[in-house]
């Protein structure tokens, strides 16, 4: 199953820096695993160490753009739009390039489907968005 990450329009010149354009910026849950690309950026692990899932948001525009962490933690976003994102929370840090990295979240097109498909391969989660 492919989820593309939501890349909004006006965000172009900045994506670009990242090497995002359409095509390369998507979630595919393929079986037992995990892969996620976004632009020159790749997170890759087992669906084994993902220990959970929560649907989180929407985002301030200026923290959900782009490849991004948060300081003081090990959390990485490959984020494409402010409208939510899915964070994985895993039981083993994955390397993203140089770092190690416990969550990540994903700003996918379709929060509620990939949540599904995650709770479809047993990993529990939530949706933990506000409503206004």
């Amino acid at each position: 199953m492919d989820f593309p990450i939501r890349l909004q329009p006006g965000l172009w010149p900045i994506l670009i820096l990242f090497g995002v354009r359409p095509g390369n910026a998507t979630v595919r849950l393929d079986g037992d695993h995990l892969v996620a690309l976004f632009g020159f950026f790749r997170a890759e692990t087992s669906v084994a160490n993902i220990a959970r899932w929560d649907i989180t948001g929407p985002y301030r525009l200026w923290r959900a753009v782009g490849v991004r962490r948060t300081l003081g933690t090990h959390d990485l976003s490959f984020g494409g739009s402010a409208h939510g994102g899915v964070r994985l929370h895993f039981r083993e840090p994955v390397r993203i390039g140089p770092f190690h990295v416990t969550d990540l979240y994903l700003t996918v097109d379709d929060l509620e489907g990939l949540g599904a498909a995650l709770a479809a391969q047993g990993i529990a989660g939530q949706d933990l968005r506000t409503r206004r």
